[in-house]
Formats: C-alpha cells, structure tokens, sequence
C-alpha cells in the first residue's frame, strides 16, 4: 500500500491552536484506494522542522507529500504554486529565530513549483462545494522553507506541495482580529478531497 504523507504545524505567534494540526490529526490513518495516510506534526522552528521532515521521509519512503499550514487572514483553501529559496521572517519562530533574506538551501534555484495535481484538486473543490484557489506564493515563513525543502528533497518523481488553510472557528473566536474563516469541519473535507484526488494520480 501507498503512503501519503500528511503534515501539519504546531500553534506559533501566541495562537492556542492550528487548524492544521487539527486537520492533519483527524486524517491520520484515513484510507483510500491503494494508499494510507500518515500524519506528522511539524515545529514552527526554522531549525528542527527540516530535520523533523526529513526524519519522517527516511522513515515512511511516501509516494506523496502534502504539506499544510496556516495562512491566517485568507478565506479560502489555497494551493501553493511555488516556493522560493528566501526565508524573510514576519515573526519570530516558536524558538525564537528570525530570519532576514536568508537562502533556504545554499545549493539549491531560486524557486521549485508544487508537483502536486493542483487543477486536479480545484476542479475536486469545485464539485464538491468547497471554496479554495491556486495561490502564487507559499510566503517567506516556515510554510515556504518546508515546501522547498521537501521539493529539493524529493526531486521530480514523488509529488509534493503545500496547501495554505484560513483560520477555523475556534481560532477566530480567541484572536481579537476580525479574522474570516472556515469551519474546521469544512477545512477536514477539503484535505480529505485533495488527498483523495492525489491518491487517484499516483
């Protein structure tokens, strides 16, 4: 049997929760033709998240890789279309680290594109209701460092990519901004979609 592997990432900047660790812990072990997924939990920690990665990767061997993360102030699900070799930091990680046009690898270009089946999985949303986009950029913070490093890591021939989810209800309710949102019910179905459409492609 296949293995996707599903990542989500810890609260960081004074949140109480991440939607997608949320999302990631209710889809662990979820089945689907052919494939298992395996959920990991990653620290919003500029210096441990690759090696917890990489970790995960020698382990598993997955035949895909969707990462995801928090992209608070967005109101739809949204699949990154490329990330780029910067790490330029809004906030300090959960361990304190800043970052300022740093490179994410020494070695690597300047940019990777997702491998993963991204008009698959909007077409996938769109039948099934749910509101997501393709999104141009992964930003600068951990969401973009992992995706490249997963993509510089894997190569062409196991797909990989992030998607980006607004906020749920419950982180929301706690932030005193005015922050749109998604149940996270709705947030569940729609990884759930676009896992099912990249376990069709493999």
């Amino acid at each position: 049997m296949k293995t996707i592997l599903l990542t989500g990432f810890e609260p960081f900047g004074g949140d109480l929760s991440n939607p997608s660790q949320r999302v990631a812990e209710a889809l662990d072990g979820l089945k689907l033709p052919g494939c298992r997924v395996t959920a990991l939990l990653l620290p919003v920690d500029t210096g441990r998240a690759p090696e917890v990665l990489d970790a995960a990767l020698d382990r598993l061997n997955p035949q895909a890789v969707l990462l995801t993360g928090l992209a608070s102030g967005r109101s739809q699900l949204s699949l990154e279309r490329v990330a780029l070799n910067v790490l330029d930091f809004r906030l300090p990680d959960n361990a304190g680290q800043t970052r300022q046009d740093c490179p994410v690898s020494e070695t690597g270009p300047d940019a990777l594109l997702s491998t993963l089946p991204l008009r698959a999985v909007l077409a996938a949303w769109r039948d099934a209701g749910i509101p997501g986009y393709i999104s141009d950029t992964a930003g600068l913070y951990l969401c973009n460092q992992v995706m490249y490093h997963a993509r510089q890591r894997l190569g062409p021939d196991v797909p990989a990519g992030f998607l980006h989810l607004p906020a749920c209800e419950a982180l929301a309710l706690e932030s005193k901004a005015h922050l749109p949102y998604l149940p996270l019910a709705e947030l569940t179905r729609g990884v759930q979609v676009a896992l099912e459409t990249l376990a069709t492609s493999l």
